[in-house]
């Protein structure tokens, strides 16, 4: 059985760890592989949503230019990571 998306990025973020992140593709590419597709790209809107959602459950941080984002209003090249423990 294949893990949702969130539980992916989720999992490629702890698995990164504290004060590091994960590119987007990364995920993507997983999630991709996972169900034997090769259109990874078509994967990236719904990582997207799951970064989103995790965020604004406190699961993950959505971080651009290595400082923290609002999941509701951001754009442009993003990363993902865990929270960092002081914020």
């Amino acid at each position: 059985m294949s893990e949702t998306i969130e539980d992916l990025v989720l999992r490629l973020a702890r698995e990164r760890g504290a004060g590091k992140t994960i590119c987007p593709t990364e995920a993507a590419k997983a999630a991709a592989q996972q169900r034997g597709e090769e259109d990874w790209q078509g994967r990236l809107p719904a990582v997207k949503a799951a970064a989103v959602r995790l965020a604004k459950r406190g699961g993950v941080a959505i971080y651009r230019k290595g400082k923290p984002v609002d999941p509701e209003d951001f754009k442009g090249v993003y990363r993902i990571g865990l929270p960092d423990a002081a914020s």
